[in-house]
């Protein structure tokens, strides 16, 4: 009997180019599924975190984007291509309706706790997430709004996950950038078969 087939997905839900790699991701899955329809295919959520010198309450995202690209215009032309390969899978970027750059640590510590619990669509979830900043705007360092967008994703993420979050040590692991960027990432271990 075949094992699972685990792929292990390490980003960030504050990168772009993440999240695009999470739509081809499925795209390649639903034809993979199509083709062996009985193979066990798990998908494994691992944190990085680009900016994880950010404070816990954010920074203006304005002077983010000068700061990291030199300039808005400079991040206009980088976000054009990023907009145009989101396009290429049905996402809207609104890169102008993010008014802060958040820390993501509780965003990976709430997809870290729902993918633990086994509970709800921990898909949709890391989905809502990256829909929630990208195109919706929203301030995903709040851990009362990562409780909403979980809420959205019908997880079964509620007030719970806020007061066991602040109970969560600083030490979870997640991985952290010190040189270049390596996320998006994804690794794919082959199927085992056991007893032979």
């Amino acid at each position: 009997m075949l094992g699972a087939f685990t792929i292990d997905v390490v980003s960030d839900v504050v990168c772009p180019w993440c999240y695009i790699g999470k739509r081809r991701l499925e795209e390649a899955l639903a034809r993979l599924r199509e083709a062996e329809p009985d193979l066990p295919i798990a998908v494994r959520w691992h944190p990085f975190q680009l900016n994880p010198d950010l404070p816990r309450e954010g920074t203006d995202r304005r002077g983010y984007l000068e700061a990291k690209f030199g300039g808005p215009e400079r991040a206009q032309q980088i976000y054009a291509r990023v907009s145009a390969a989101g396009r290429t899978v049905d996402i809207p970027f609104a890169f102008d309706a993010i008014e802060k750059q958040p820390n993501t640590l509780d965003a990976h510590r709430l997809v870290a706790w729902a993918q633990g619990r086994h509970e709800g669509d921990l898909d949709a979830l890391v989905e809502r997430l990256f829909r929630a900043y990208f195109v919706d705007g929203r301030f995903i360092g709040d851990r009362d709004e990562l409780a909403r967008v979980a809420q959205e994703a019908r997880s079964a993420v509620t007030s719970e996950w806020v007061a066991e979050t602040v109970a969560v040590s600083v030490g979870r692991t997640v991985l952290r950038s010190s040189g270049p960027r390596i996320a998006p990432r994804v690794e794919a271990a082959q199927p085992r078969r056991e007893g032979a």
